[in-house]
């Protein structure tokens, strides 16, 4: 029997990116916040500080930081017509567990998606035609514009202190920036960071292939920065420590960073660590939340009531609660019917290394998650489609994000995968070697989705989210192409070998990739193929907000937390100035 507690106006689950955002934003409007992380509480960054922070065996290999798989796996299948199994080590994406969640130990990589991004269904309709996308693929529009999100992409990124150079600042092109990007009002917070030595070969063969290089947009910061929420960042040490780690140098942006203190010292937030949601609790007529019911470290249920309830977990786990909470119409890829769990997507990578002579010293050990120097110039529709068969693209760039000892290993092909000449290999290229990253989209398919399994189940009994996943073939050419591109940029850097290749079906979770999962409560204008609205709001559940990259109706060839970021404000404006006023749901006007 749940214990019930007193009422309050919010109830976050997760206080992660999102759920200190919003809990800032709320109650700051004067509500009274609950937040519950089923994680361990880490307080500040010095938490980390000590000889442990940089065991990369711990956070690297073992996955510290990450989600426990014992207790909460996932299960995972290519299609529909396999038996899942269930994901037992984090390898392929890195579900964050504990205070500040998985922008705690991201690598600090901020993008702005483009318009086109935000309007992709109608966009290449009206430039390639209706019958130019497969047919298998159900990309849509957002519902909102780069133009809209702007104004809060430029809170956010000020609020992080965002290292970068614009490229259009209110429509004037600006050299050395992005060209391809949307205006913004302003330029980044801090300059950009410093180039490395493989970066700048990049920069040189890429500009003279006629492409535009630029600075990649950085959270680990150029130089120190005071946010508007009065918190202070220092400057990055390019220890390559970034990604799976936290930072112990205040260097790079996160909740513990940027705002979670802020938050923890206001009277109306209340936190709750180790404290495990397991549904958001509907009345009578299933279209009003009351609550939620959550477990703590010592296994003791509470229900707790609140007038409204903010989703904001990482996306797989944002889906499987409105899944477990039977919010929403799960999605049947059979009839296409239903919105819950459609249209899931993930990333497409690929990769090239550039060998050098031993007179090329690349040094990757100084390095930091986000520094370096990529072209947009294959990003989303910036060329064109028309002859080849299949939409989005990926970004080329040399960034590089560490040199670790474990884990950086490049050898050229030929060599064996280990003993006495893969260890002469290592050693022979590890401080030449130049890795190019080919980040690409990965559009929303009909045999793509996510739904609860009917066999495994997590340590408190209920069931797993049940991934089912495959590259499109639209994606697989797409990477084909861009990487064959990338290849034409390592030959021109001037190294003495070039190899690399195209991402390649079927998707695998052995491998890592990227932590970019997306979609399954995806927004848009139109209930029958969206979860929540424009505002982010349930369509079915008015009081219930769902935020996060589960958001995304596909997933764009930029990483995804600046956007996170932008919507959160974006969905927490709508709520402090209009639902909190008149609570229901919310309507464009």
């Amino acid at each position: 029997m749940a214990t019930r507690l007193a009422e309050v106006d919010a109830v976050l689950l997760g206080v992660g990116l999102v759920g200190t955002m919003l809990g800032r934003e709320l109650t700051r409007a004067g509500l009274k916040v609950v937040g519950l992380e089923r994680g361990e509480p880490r307080s500040t960054v010095p938490d980390f500080q000590g000889p442990q922070m940089h065991d990369e065996l711990r956070y690297a290999v073992r996955k510290a930081m990450m989600q426990d798989s014992s207790k909460e796996a996932m299960t995972l299948r290519n299609t529909s017509n396999e038996t899942a199994l269930p994901i037992r080590r984090w390898e392929s994406f890195l579900p964050g567990t504990g205070l500040g969640g998985a922008a705690v130990h991201w690598n600090g990589q901020t993008y702005r998606f483009q318009d086109t991004d935000f309007k992709m269904r109608s966009h290449t309709i009206e430039r390639y035609g209706k019958n130019f996308m497969a047919a298998e693929l159900t990309v849509q529009d957002w519902g909102i514009t780069a133009a809209e999100l702007e104004p809060y992409y430029d809170r956010f990124e000020y609020l992080l202190g965002v290292s970068g150079k614009a490229g259009n600042l209110k429509g004037q092109k600006i050299a050395g920036g992005n060209p391809f990007e949307d205006p913004r009002t302003r330029d980044y917070p801090t300059p950009p960071m410093k180039e490395p030595y493989g970066s700048a070969m990049f920069r040189k063969a890429a500009a003279g292939l006629g492409y535009h290089p630029y600075p990649q947009p950085s959270s680990n910061l150029s130089q120190p920065y005071t946010n508007p929420e009065g918190m202070t960042l220092s400057t990055c040490m390019f220890c390559g420590y970034c990604e799976r780690f936290g930072c112990e140098h205040y260097a790079k942006s996160s909740p513990q960073t940027v705002l979670l203190p802020v938050l923890l010292k206001d009277k109306n937030f209340t936190l709750r660590t180790q404290s495990h949601v397991l549904r958001i609790n509907l009345d009578q007529s299933r279209k009003q939340a009351t609550g939620v019911t959550y477990v703590d470290a010592f296994g003791r249920e509470f229900e707790q009531p609140a007038k409204l309830v903010i989703v904001g977990t990482f996306a797989l786990n944002n889906v499987r609660m409105l899944l477990l909470s039977g919010i929403g119409k799960p999605y049947d890829p059979k009839t296409g019917a239903g919105v819950v769990g459609r249209n899931y997507a993930y990333q497409t990578m690929s990769s090239v290394q550039v060998f050098y002579d031993q007179k090329t010293n690349i040094n990757p050990f100084m390095r930091s998650g986000a520094n370096g120097t990529l072209i947009a110039d294959f990003v989303s529709d910036n060329f064109d489609h028309g002859p080849l068969g299949f939409i989005g693209g990926a970004y080329v760039g040399e960034i590089m994000t560490h040199g670790r000892p474990i884990e950086f290993h490049p050898t050229p092909p030929g060599t064996p995968a280990w003993g006495a000449q893969w260890k002469k290999a290592v050693i022979q290229h590890y401080n030449h070697t130049s890795s190019l990253n080919i980040h690409g989209n990965s559009m929303a398919s009909s045999r793509n989705y996510l739904d609860l399994d009917p066999t495994y189940k997590d340590a408190w009994g209920l069931p797993l989210l049940r991934i089912t996943f495959d590259f499109p073939e639209n994606d697989l050419k797409m990477s084909a192409y861009v990487t064959q591109k990338a290849m034409e940029i390592g030959k021109a850097m001037g190294g003495q070998q070039v190899s690399g290749g195209p991402r390649k079906g079927p998707y695998t979770v052995t491998q890592y990739q990227t932590t970019h999962n997306t979609g399954g409560t995806v927004m848009g204008t139109d209930p029958s193929t969206s979860v929540v609205n424009r505002y982010l709001q349930s369509w079915d559940v008015p009081n219930v907000f769902v935020i996060g990259a589960s958001n995304f109706p596909q997933n764009a060839s930029y990483n995804p937390t600046d956007t996170i970021g932008a919507l959160a404000y974006w969905a927490a404006e709508a709520i402090v100035t209009h639902y909190i006023k008149s609570p229901g749901p919310l309507v464009h006007t």
